[in-house]
């Protein structure tokens, strides 16, 4: 028994000496590379292709450079994921924003007619204003009387809020639209001069002789009116022009507004008397901005052009 001891304390003690004779290469290996280092270290200190260690750093570079190249091109499809992912999410947002932008461009586009339009129109009430020494509320048509009631009315976008009455004298930069027939607080039904009720005064050409102006109550054929003179004996001309004569207080009609020209004279010999048809300078079928002639100064929620062409 003290036998199989001594012997196993004998094993233990070989078996530290082996560890010691496997550790003590080990350091020694440490200090040699060490060594080495610090010798490359000190024949490298010159660097360039004057350097000692230059060929050997070739040489390594030669076997090892077409391995880093190809593990690199296998690496980089890899490495480029996270890149192509965020690239992809970028184009995407470009795109929409380049779509949006192309949108936006293509409706200016088709809209620049009708702003164009508007601007005009603007332009000419301004004009309109000056021109005739009357305050004008601008308003834009949203709505035609209905067809089955054999009246020639459209709905304005104005109202009593903005200084609007009933009588009052319609019109746009072409000539005369209409009276106002009736108010709400935001909006105003118009009857427009070819209603077959609707009569208005009016003075033809150089002459001024005054008439009678009749609609016809349709909107085709121009919308034609018919004119029938005070002087029965007196015969408008062709091209001749009519203007609105005028109301007493300038309702529902104020004085000097183009009315139309004269196309077509009927003569009848029986009665003795003169009827002009007379087309109208304004085109109903395409009504959308037209003034209202107010007092000046009337208060309004919108801006009012005054005589004078400024906007208050």
């Amino acid at each position: 028994m003290g036998l199989d001891v001594n012997r196993g304390r004998e094993r233990r003690w070989r078996s530290i000496q082996d560890l010691d004779h496997v550790r003590a290469p080990s350091r020694a290996l440490l200090v040699a590379l060490v060594l080495a280092s610090a010798s490359l270290i000190t024949l490298d200190h010159t660097g360039g292709a004057d350097s000692p260690v230059e060929p050997a750093r070739r040489a390594v570079g030669e076997v090892f450079g077409p391995v880093e190249s190809a593990t690199a091109a296998m690496l980089r499809p890899i490495t480029a994921i996270p890149d192509w992912f965020q690239t992809r999410d970028s184009m995407r947002a470009e795109l929409s924003s380049l779509e949006a932008e192309n949108a936006e461009l293509r409706s200016e586009v088709a809209t620049s007619g009708y702003d164009r339009n508007r601007l005009a129109e603007y332009d000419g009430l301004t004009a309109t204003a000056e021109n005739l020494g009357i305050a004008l509320v601008p308003a834009r048509v949203v709505a035609l009387g209905p067809s089955q009631s054999f009246s020639r009315t459209v709905t304005i976008d104005a109202g009593a809020d903005a200084g609007l009455e009933p009588d009052q004298t319609v019109l746009n930069n072409d000539g005369l639209v209409g009276r106002v027939l009736r108010v709400t607080r935001t909006t105003a039904t118009v009857l427009l001069v070819i209603d077959a009720g609707s009569v208005v005064g009016g003075r033809v050409g150089e002459s001024m002789e005054m008439g009678f102006l009749h609609g016809r109550g349709d909107l085709g054929d121009s919308g034609q009116l018919d004119l029938e003179l005070v002087d029965q004996s007196e015969v408008p001309a062709k091209h001749d022009t009519v203007v609105t004569w005028g109301s007493d207080g300038g309702a529902p009609y104020v004085s000097g507004v183009p009315v139309g020209r004269v196309t077509t004279v009927f003569s009848s010999i029986r009665e003795t008397s003169q009827r002009a048809v007379i087309e109208p300078f304004v085109d109903f079928g395409a009504l959308d901005l037209v003034g209202v002639v107010v007092p000046s100064g009337t208060p309004s929620d919108r801006a009012v052009i005054e005589p004078d062409g400024s906007l208050r």
